[in-house]
């Protein structure tokens, strides 16, 4: 299916810019009128797959992380976050609850709550060429949404 309309962006791994994405995601979801519990998943689903990479993917640098959105005829919405760090050696294992390679303060739940507020969670990684993770969530039709 081809999309409607798009955007990208691109920042450094700060934590800073976790904020950046999330309100990027919301303010290009906004287009499809989405009730504000729909924002409110869409916003927490990024500022995890977000945190993932500026935790996990460059632990010990700063690094790129790219956020591709798009818009279907469906009313569904595709959220792309991609970064060019260290890797999933096994996504499998990163995608069980509570399994995390960071410090004692991480809770190992970023893939579980993302698949908890999107329909869809795909992730394809590559030891030392980064990691693709892609969101999908199909919005109710409200009135007066502006496609």
């Amino acid at each position: 299916m081809k999309p409607i309309n798009e955007a990208a962006v691109s920042f450094l791994s700060r934590s800073s810019n976790e904020g950046f994405a999330r309100t990027a995601a919301a303010c290009f979801a906004a287009q499809l009128d989405p009730t504000l519990e729909e924002i409110n998943d869409i916003k927490t689903a990024v500022s995890e797959a977000v945190t993932n990479c500026i935790v996990h993917a460059y632990p010990d640098r700063l690094g790129r992380v790219s956020l591709r959105l798009r818009l279907f005829e469906d009313n569904s919405l595709e959220i792309q976050v991609k970064d060019w760090g260290v890797g999933i050696a096994d996504v499998e294992e990163a995608r069980r609850p509570m399994f995390t390679t960071g410090s004692a303060e991480r809770s190992g739940m970023g893939f579980t709550i993302m698949e908890s507020f999107m329909d869809a969670v795909k992730v394809r990684s590559r030891p030392g060429k980064g990691t693709v993770v892609t969101l999908r969530r199909k919005l109710s039709r409200r009135m007066g949404a502006a496609v």
